[in-house]
């Protein structure tokens, strides 16, 4: 996808595109649905308006940070019908990604875990695509894009993807009152600029999709401010969640900034085991009915601690 991109990072894609088509089609089983619906080549991208300003307002806040010489990137993930794909969230590259002036390796562990918690809304939703920027004015997909891109989209909902490219390289002034749309495909506000476009397996050239906004929120927004509590425990996090059944994710705002908030539920009724999660720090509670109960496991390796309460209170039985 981004220029001279790091093959690790498609074959990341590959494989959580293939893992979530697995998990949508048993899903669909599960609930008693029918074999999916051969989906049309896409006639749109449809954009949340909180998409539309994650999207904008990260790359500006990108272009103004220490690494802004770098490429940055989002994956996308929403719900793909007949013939749109209709985006709803966002998962950032994040700042422990690996990237240069000429490509860009997102976090694979936090965009798994994040790809997690934000399917706790809708388990419909699956990866729709990727934006990425280019430093320079490339507006289209490379070639390097393409190689990796043509393989990639095969694991995607109708064998087919959305790619959004950002430049920094308009004519608008720097403050805009609003955004532009000068070509169905591009969007403008300022000198950041957005172009569209979609790739289906086997064809030999991407084109340009046309891009409309819709009223809603970036379903993972909520998720951006704790984005580095998110990598500095995403392994661990991602892995409980798959060994313990019916782990949910939160983020709770405190007065000295946010937290993630991992809840587990213990055998007896109304009772549950629920882990603060911070940068640098650990806290883990009971919750029994209405008591919220401290314990300390001695232990800020999430899982390792949630499994050493979890063999005490097994031991008090």
């Amino acid at each position: 996808m981004w220029l001279g991109l790091v093959d690790r990072t498609r074959r990341w894609l590959h494989e959580l595109g293939a893992r979530w088509w697995r998990s949508r089609f048993e899903a669909d089983q599960r609930q008693g649905a029918s074999q999916p619906v051969a989906l049309a080549r896409l006639e749109r991208v449809v954009l949340s308006d909180g998409v539309g300003r994650t999207l904008f307002e990260g790359f500006a806040a990108h272009r103004d940070s220490s690494r802004g010489h770098e490429e940055t990137g989002w994956v996308l993930l929403g719900l793909r019908e007949e013939r749109e794909a209709i985006v709803l969230a966002t998962l950032p590259a994040g700042a422990a990604r690996q990237a240069g002036v000429a490509h860009v390796k997102f976090n694979e562990d936090a965009q798994a875990l994040a790809s997690r918690i934000v399917r706790q809304v809708d388990r419909r939703l699956t990866i729709l695509g990727v934006v990425h920027t280019h430093p320079g004015s490339l507006r289209h997909p490379s070639d390097g894009d393409y190689r990796g891109d043509a393989v990639w989209v095969g694991q995607l909902r109708g064998q087919e993807g959305v790619f959004g490219i950002g430049t920094a390289d308009g004519r608008g002034g720097e403050r805009p009152l609003f955004a532009r749309q000068p070509r169905p495909n591009v969007q403008s506000f300022g000198k950041l600029t957005f172009s569209w476009y979609a790739l289906k397996q086997g064809d030999a050239h991407y084109r340009p999709l046309p891009v409309v906004l819709t009223l809603g929120d970036d379903l993972a927004r909520p998720l951006h401010p704790v984005w580095e509590i998110i990598e500095a425990h995403a392994d661990r996090l991602d892995r409980l969640a798959r060994q313990q059944a019916g782990v949910t994710f939160d983020v709770v705002t405190e007065a000295d900034g946010r937290a993630l908030v991992v809840s587990m539920p213990l055998a007896e009724p109304g009772h549950s085991l629920r882990v603060l999660v911070r940068e640098r720090e650990v806290r883990y509670y009971l919750v029994r009915g209405p008591d919220l109960v401290a314990v300390d496991p001695h232990e800020s390796r999430v899982d390792q601690g949630v499994y050493l309460v979890l063999a005490d209170l097994a031991a008090q039985d």
